[in-house]
């Protein structure tokens, strides 16, 4: 009588194990291979999100690394900024 279960017990166990795997991509997906090699025509702003197209966004890019001086910060974003990382070295310096 437990052979008999047993038996079915593993039979159903092989039937719900042996199901197709899913894990296989659709047939009509584009594979990762070519994706990398598609040439991107658009692009969005670095500075507020808009879509560009290639040119222009290689002019913004130009644009901005011809910046001489750097952009201006509040003193006080300044000081928490150099404060924050004195604190994560004290922080990587002292165990407590």
């Amino acid at each position: 009588m437990e052979k008999g279960i047993f038996f079915s017990i593993c039979l159903g166990l092989m039937g719900w194990v042996a199901q197709p795997t899913l894990a296989l991509p659709p047939p009509d997906d584009v594979p990762e291979e070519v994706w990398r090699t598609e040439i991107i025509t658009e692009a969005r702003s670095p500075i507020d999100g808009e879509l560009l197209t290639a040119a222009e966004y290689a002019q913004l890019k130009a644009e901005l690394a011809q910046r001489s001086t750097p952009p201006e910060l509040d003193p006080e974003i300044r000081q928490s900024v150099f404060q924050l990382q004195l604190l994560d070295l004290l922080r990587t310096v002292t165990p407590f």
